[in-house]
């Protein structure tokens, strides 16, 4: 049943006719993150910068577990970024006497160790505050004038702010899993592996949520009873309907309508919000139960995700016409939310 959702989420436009193919080569695809902070240089926590390419972060984490000979659960890091492509990010391997290790010696075609620091504490999941995106789409195929309203769209307004299709698995089969594991449970399901599938899960609730939003043309816009989240934070309070000052901030982009990331607690919206909410969510009644059953704390997730910086522009090449994209997301926006309002896009 879930599966059947991942397909066919609203654009907040019409649907791209242009076309194009990303992540031809891994340079295609380039993710910089940046923290917000810089590391102390004291402490117990040594900060490693690392360029990877062709590698996924979990296995350059267990590589320098074993390259320090320490646990894998002593290194950490905030995100996880994208296989097929050059990311660059920050990891840090608990040394609590400050052993010396030569991490250069990892440096490799696929890895390379930019710079080490100290810090006090451990980097944590999410704690880095942007991802910066260089990506080109090529053998592209439309009219640029097009290409060149949606960008300038999505400048202006931003983009719906779904979870990428990375965070339901090849070809959504995350979701066949947990959807057996919510409604009718599963023990094979070893208890490390079950948090991947309840985010897919709650993922694609949310994702189901924005889309009726778009559907109904209040995805960018409050209705009564949201909760609104200030942009680049967790931060939310409810929607005061007396307060004009509110409306003029969220056409500012500074706040954002949010919709649930389902589990426990009383972070609901109310009046229209949630009516709107239920609506969506009744076609998902095991998942949700089982959500709630799972002990996952329930969070909020703004609607709306501002693309700042964004710059583009055209090449041609002897493989013919080319679109260059350069943009900034807060921590947890998915760069293939926006690429889907700009072209229709493949991989090689």
């Amino acid at each position: 049943m879930l599966s059947r959702y991942q397909q066919g989420f609203a654009r907040c436009n019409t649907a791209p006719t242009a076309k194009g193919i990303i992540r031809a080569r891994n340079e295609d695809f380039q993710v910089e993150e940046h923290l917000g902070f810089e590391p102390s240089g004291e402490g117990e926590h040594c900060f490693l910068h690392i360029r990877k390419k062709g590698e996924n972060t979990e296995s350059v984490a267990r590589l320098l577990a074993r390259h320090a000979g320490v646990p894998a659960r002593l290194v950490s890091y905030s995100g996880l970024k994208d296989r097929n492509a050059v990311t660059t990010q920050w990891f840090s391997v608990h040394l609590p006497k400050r052993s010396i290790v030569e991490w250069s010696a990892l440096n490799s075609p696929s890895m390379e160790v930019l710079e080490q620091t100290w810090h006090a504490r451990k980097l944590r999941r999410g704690v880095h505050k942007k991802n910066h995106f260089r990506i080109m789409l090529s053998s592209l195929k439309g009219e640029q004038s097009d290409i060149e309203a949606r960008l300038q769209h999505i400048k202006n307004m931003g983009v719906p702010n779904y979870f990428g299709e990375q965070r339901f698995g090849h070809e959504g089969n995350n979701l066949v899993v947990a959807e057996k594991l919510l409604s009718v449970g599963d023990k094979s399901i070893k208890r490390h592996q079950r948090g991947l599938y309840y985010s897919s899960a709650r993922s694609l609730l949310f994702n189901s949520i924005l889309s009726e939003r778009i559907k109904e043309n209040c995805w960018a816009s409050l209705v009564p009873g949201d909760l609104v989240m200030l942009d680049g934070s967790n931060s939310f309070f409810p929607f005061d309907e007396t307060d004009e000052t509110i409306l003029q901030r969220v056409a500012d982009k500074i706040l954002h309508p949010t919709a649930p990331l389902l589990g426990r607690g009383d972070k609901y919206s109310v009046k229209d919000a949630l009516a709107f909410e239920r609506k969506v969510l009744e076609d998902f009644p095991l998942i949700c139960q089982g959500l709630e059953k799972a002990g996952l704390e329930m969070h909020r997730r703004a609607l709306r995700l501002v693309v700042d910086k964004l710059d583009w522009e055209f090449e041609c090449n002897t493989d013919g016409q080319q679109l260059v994209m350069d943009f900034e997301l807060n921590t947890g926006g998915f760069a293939t939310s926006v690429l889907r309002e700009v072209v229709s896009y493949s991989s090689v």
